[in-house]
């Protein structure tokens, strides 16, 4: 059975900033890719970043790139989400995500992912 555990979320100031971590466990072999999602309150969920591992693809929102940075350790299947410049508007439950099968469904699709994290909630004050 395979486990995703998230851990780093909290509550910070605008400008301010939060690293997420996530550790993935129970198979034998690494996922083939990991990524990042959030829903804030009355909202669908939305990618946030993914990186797959074979050639170390990374894949941003918009809305993320140039403030948040994914990486990891593919061979200790630990992924990590470096969030700086953190805004309001970033104000979510994170989750982590992780592909088992190697999908072509695009990175920043949640049906890419076949495991999901229980979620962290990080709250951004003005």
């Amino acid at each position: 059975q395979v486990q995703l555990v998230e851990s780093g979320g909290g509550s910070v100031q605008a400008g301010g900033s939060l690293r997420l971590s996530c550790a993935a466990s129970g198979r034998a072999f690494s996922p083939y890719a990991m990524g990042w999602f959030r829903q804030a309150p009355g909202k669908e969920r939305e990618f946030v970043a993914a990186v797959r591992w074979r050639f170390g693809t990374t894949y941003y929102a918009d809305s993320v790139k140039g403030r948040f940075t994914i990486s990891g350790d593919n061979a200790k299947n630990t992924l990590y989400l470096q969030m700086n410049s953190l805004k309001p508007e970033d104000t979510a439950v994170y989750y982590c995500a992780a592909d088992y099968t190697a999908t072509s469904i695009p990175a920043g699709s949640p049906g890419a992912y076949d495991y999901w994290g229980q979620g962290t909630q990080v709250t951004v004050s003005s």
